[in-house]
């Protein structure tokens, strides 16, 4: 009698929840893939959501355990930013942040100048260059006027760096009005959502690479911009949408 139940229970079907908890897991598996290792429990929890799986957070966070799912954690020390976008900026084309940093490749230094809609924190306007001259900062401020459009009524806000106090760049806000705001020197609270924006690029993405060449760097960054921080992940200050799916949800054109 007792091999008869061990056999039975040796070829017992796996039970409905374990078959659910298989599918979830797959499911859980490929959103944490596709953020490319990057998403903890609560954004593969909105993914979920979004695709019409109906489950709780508290399971997602065991599923990911079993699975031995784990984001990178996020550098510590840096500046909060939550809020502060339903603070200073309540529609498309009002605020725009602007900042560059730098990414080291066997070549030498990659300087990345990025410009941010506070509203929906999407990325409007980037350049990219070895050398870090008004140019660079010129040309992303060119690419955000031309993805949005004139301005109106626009606040422009940056450090005191020479780049953005240089009579290139300011000539180029002033032939299209844009209002210049600048931050006092080296305090890096004043642009919170920049350095939040920076940070997440270099855990997520930059900090796990190394770069042979610059191009193979630009190409890694617009990767990380246009294929998956602007269409794809998912901010808390958002209420878990990307940037474009936010402005969609507002109507933004």
């Amino acid at each position: 009698m007792f091999r008869a139940a061990a056999f039975t229970w040796l070829v017992r079907a796996p039970s409905k929840r374990a078959r659910s908890d298989k599918e979830f897991g797959a499911s859980v598996r490929a959103s944490f893939i596709s953020s490319y290792r990057t998403y903890g429990a609560r954004r593969v929890w909105h993914d979920l959501l979004a695709e019409g799986l109906s489950c709780g957070l508290h399971r997602i966070e065991r599923l990911m355990r079993v699975h031995g799912l784990r984001a990178r954690p996020r550098r510590r020390g840096l500046p909060k930013d939550d809020g502060l976008r339903s603070v200073i900026a309540e529609a498309p084309n009002q605020r725009w942040i602007a900042d560059f940093t730098y990414i080291w490749t066997a070549e030498g230094w990659l300087y990345v100048a990025v410009v941010i809609d506070l509203f929906s924190r999407r990325v409007v306007g980037w350049s990219m260059s070895d050398t870090m001259t008004a140019q660079l900062v010129t040309d992303a401020l060119m690419m955000a006027i031309w993805r949005r459009g004139k301005p109106n009524a626009l606040l422009h806000y940056s450090d005191q760096g020479s780049q953005y106090t240089s009579e290139q760049f300011q000539r180029l806000m002033a032939d299209n009005g844009v209002t210049c705001s600048m931050s006092r020197s080296s305090n890096v609270w004043d642009n919170a959502a920049m350095e939040s924006f920076f940070s997440s690029m270099k855990t997520e993405r930059i900090g796990r690479k190394t770069y042979r060449t610059r191009n193979h760097a630009k190409a890694d960054v617009f990767d990380y911009i246009e294929r998956f921080y602007n269409p794809t992940r998912r901010h808390s200050t958002l209420g878990y949408l990307s940037p474009m799916d936010f402005e969609r949800q507002e109507h933004v054109a």
